[in-house]
């Protein structure tokens, strides 16, 4: 490497060094600059070294000059924060739907955005409990390419699986592709699905992004833009309990009053909340009425009771007496 040609490089070189090195706690000295620069092939006396960082701080690197002990340069203003950092890492570790060899990685690449003493601290384990990582590692990638597909307005094509009690995969519709207009992604207790409509049944599904195989950006053109010119994708996901399908009621429920917030946790704080006595709320809200949705009341106990419709209460009370029947003797 020429001379005139490293010195050009220098001042890159002091900035990577700035960033990796250095924090408020760990400046660095401009002896300790020159010493790394000569671990690269460059030579910099104490003056240019001076002159680089006067030029880092005018392009914008925060680059703060500490005269007390510990004395040196440090950079004191970062793209992300340390706790920022932390919150990232812990969500990245504790994601269900990111497999653990992606964690891994996504967790070394957050620790280059802070100092290399500030990355030890980065260096956490997150315990969750009943949260079990992934297998699929392809997720990861299902789930840009989905983006992918819905920025270009395009189709998709998919092989879509479900286990079998001996633990093996496998596809649904005899292996036959679906083919579908995927319209959003949503976030459901800890998965990932797509949303999407399916032109051949003329309806809005759902599917788990990890059980997604083989997924293809097709040339066709999506379908169902009329069926999504006012779809709240939001409001889909919170009537689509544990995202099995239902139909959708207006379900009426008398609530005891320490069950306001376990309501609008589920409902959001729109939903219709109405005081029936000191102890007690109605609450009105768009559900579909499923399993999931009665195994939800089942869990809050009694103190929740559906008011109405009485169909509904109905087949809340017959299904709670068939589940008792299996335990039944």
């Amino acid at each position: 490497m020429g001379k005139a040609y490293s010195q050009k490089l220098r001042i890159l070189y002091v900035m990577q060094i700035l960033l990796r090195y250095s924090d408020e706690e760990h400046p660095v000295s401009q002896t300790e600059i020159s010493k790394r620069l000569n671990a690269y092939g460059i030579q910099a006396d104490r003056k240019s070294i001076y002159d680089d960082i006067k030029i880092l701080n005018e392009f914008g690197l925060a680059v703060e000059n500490r005269r007390t002990k510990p004395s040196g340069f440090y950079v004191a203003e970062r793209k992300f924060e340390l706790p920022e950092l932390k919150l990232l890492v812990d969500a990245v570790q504790s994601s269900k739907f990111i497999t653990a060899k992606k964690s891994n990685e996504l967790i070394r690449k957050l620790e280059e955005l802070a100092s290399v003493h500030e990355a030890r601290s980065l260096q956490r384990q997150v315990f969750v409990g009943n949260r079990i990582k992934t297998m699929n590692e392809s997720i990861y990638y299902n789930v840009d390419k989905i983006h992918q597909a819905i920025s270009r307005n395009r189709l998709i094509r998919f092989h879509y699986y479900e286990w079998t009690p001996r633990k093996e995969m496998h596809l649904r519709r005899n292996g036959e592709a679906y083919e579908i207009s995927p319209w959003g992604l949503t976030w459901d207790d800890e998965n990932y699905y797509m949303v999407g409509y399916d032109g051949e049944a003329g309806m809005i599904k759902h599917f788990r992004v990890d059980k997604m195989l083989d997924i293809e950006i097709t040339d066709q053109p999506r379908k169902g833009k009329e069926r999504f010119v006012k779809f709240d994708l939001a409001s889909y996901a919170k009537k689509v309990f544990g995202m099995f399908s239902g139909e959708e009621r207006m379900v009426r429920m008398i609530c005891e009053n320490t069950f306001a917030g376990a309501m609008i946790d589920r409902f959001g704080r729109e939903v219709m909340m109405h005081p029936v006595d000191a102890a007690h709320f109605v609450v009105s809200a768009a559900v579909n009425v499923s399993p999931q949705f009665f195994g939800w009341l089942v869990a809050l106990g009694k103190g929740v009771v559906i008011e109405g419709p009485e169909d509904v209460k109905d087949e809340f009370t017959e299904w709670v007496r068939t589940v008792m029947q299996e335990y039944k003797g």
